[in-house]
């Protein structure tokens, strides 16, 4: 029996504290130029029913031939996931009845999938770690798409999402919270991204989750859960968790029961509403698909795909982390997205001293790129200021060519107008000031004029910060503010 949780994380009800117990199953698009079964295109749009072959519309004596990149693809994200992975699967048919369904099943894995047990750490944003398990990982086919919309008397369905391949990917009821869940999924697309066997995009329908809730006193038996079908945002599965735990609750606290079923989110409405009753395994009438031959592989085939695969988020944070001393919250920041972590690293290998500015590099990618970026709602491919002019930025100030008041102008510059950097900072004479005689009569001067600061700082030696500020005030920034500082020290007598 799973352990209580802290008690932040439990729920409030009149008769005292309820915990929630969260399971997942993600759908995710596997990233093929075609699909499992077929050779039509998984490209995402174009007509209804374009991108349809005889296998996908389910004609007579049409049979599935596996696709190879769809199975390596899985593959490589059991090894993303430290799962086992199973050197032999079988294929099923699932067995219901709905019409963008056009043979009458839905060929999956069931009992023998293609991936078993792995685990997914996880950062909840509240300082602690939770291990997320992963029950097993399967291909399916996608099932194609009804149109209520079209016609005022009749729904169309459109083929084209039918036979693509997903990814079940199946958590054990490992989480606590709202947040767990969506730190859950958040961290499982990423690393899908880094792998590139599914592009995340959820506004396509290509990441959808299903969500099992349940609630229980702590420490009793799990209870009764719920699925919540095909929620396609982060945001809504924790909205839906919040909503249904606390439905749920209710009930139980009124005297009721909980009856296992399938429901749907309503974002408008901000609540679950019921679909239908939950099926059993016995309801699809499981039975292994005759068309296809068990699937099987050798070991040397996984070795040669785990060979090639990627620096993976958690690894390249412990790297960050370990090289450039960054903070893990900074390097959790960058590794968050692929294509952060690829901006990162591009700066980095522009840098004349990657060990002396990889902090300082991290520093201006988060807080002035990236704020800038949010603040405008753009995304790193659409950033103005390119990774080679960042590191230039960088190399300036770690030189100390520059003062960050000065790069914080110079950035606006390049921001706005392009350009390079350090050819900008020439033409516009913005070197910073390193003439001691130059920065000792500016000192002298705030000096006499401020008799009544100069005892304050004798008695209140932080009080020099005050000195250095109107220093640097006085020459435009462009005077290097630890050499204010050590003549500010030496002049008063600190």
């Amino acid at each position: 029996m799973n352990a209580p949780v802290k008690s932040s994380k439990l729920l409030k009800g009149h008769t005292g504290d309820w915990e929630m117990v969260i399971g997942l199953e993600v759908h995710a698009q596997v990233t093929s130029n075609s699909k499992l079964f077929s050779g039509a295109s998984t490209e995402f749009g174009g007509q209804p029913n374009d991108h349809v072959s005889l296998v996908d519309a389910a004609m007579p004596g049409m049979l599935p031939v596996i696709n190879e990149e769809c199975v390596a693809q899985a593959v490589r994200t059991g090894l993303g996931l430290k799962a086992q992975i199973n050197l032999k699967s079988t294929f099923d048919r699932k067995n219901y009845f709905y019409p963008d369904l056009p043979q009458g099943y839905q060929i999956s894995q069931y009992k023998s999938p293609i991936v078993g047990e792995g685990e997914v750490i996880v950062d909840t944003g509240d300082g602690e770690s939770i291990s997320v398990g992963i029950e097993r990982l399967h291909l399916e086919q996608d099932a194609g798409k009804s149109l209520h919309d079209q016609n005022p008397t009749m729904s169309f369905v459109d083929l084209n999402r039918s036979g693509v391949a997903l990814m079940e990917i199946v958590s054990k009821p490992d989480m606590r919270s709202a947040e767990q869940a969506r730190a859950y999924v958040t961290k499982l697309r990423s690393i899908l991204r880094y792998l590139g066997t599914c592009d995340g995009d959820m506004e396509k329908g290509n990441l959808r989750a299903d969500v099992n809730v349940s609630v229980r006193k702590p420490g009793e038996p799990f209870g009764t859960r719920c699925e919540i079908k095909n929620v396609n945002s982060i945001r809504f599965i924790g909205q839906a968790i919040e909503y249904e735990a606390r439905r749920q609750i209710d009930i139980l606290e009124d005297g009721g029961v909980i009856e296992q079923e399938t429901r749907l989110y309503d974002p408008n409405k901000g609540e679950t509403r019921s679909m239908r009753s939950k099926e059993e395994a016995h309801d699809y009438r499981y039975f292994p698909d005759p068309d296809l031959l068990p699937l099987e592989f050798t070991s040397a085939f996984v070795e040669e795909l785990k060979a090639k695969l990627p620096e993976l988020p958690d690894e390249k944070r412990a790297r960050f982390i370990e090289e450039f001393g960054l903070t893990p919250y900074d390097a959790s920041v960058l590794v968050a997205e692929r294509e952060s972590a690829d901006f990162y690293e591009a700066v980095l290998a522009k840098l004349t001293d990657k060990a002396r500015d990889g902090k300082l590099a991290a520093n201006w990618v988060i807080n002035e790129l990236f704020g800038r970026l949010n603040k405008e709602g753009g995304d790193i491919a659409t950033s103005p200021v390119s990774a080679s002019q960042l590191s230039a930025i960088v190399d300036l100030i770690g030189e100390g060519t520059i003062s960050g008041k000065i790069a914080k102008d110079l950035f606006e510059i390049v921001w706005t107008k392009g350009g390079d950097p350090k050819s900008l900072v020439d033409s516009l004479g913005m070197k910073q000031v390193t003439d001691l005689g130059a920065i000792e009569k500016v000192v002298d001067d705030i000096i006499a004029a401020n008799p009544d600061k100069v005892e304050q700082a004798k008695a209140k030696p932080q009080l020099v910060g005050w000195f250095v500020g109107q220093v640097m005030k006085s020459s435009g920034g462009k005077v290097n503010p630890q050499a204010v500082n050590d003549i500010l020290k030496t002049k008063l007598g600190l």
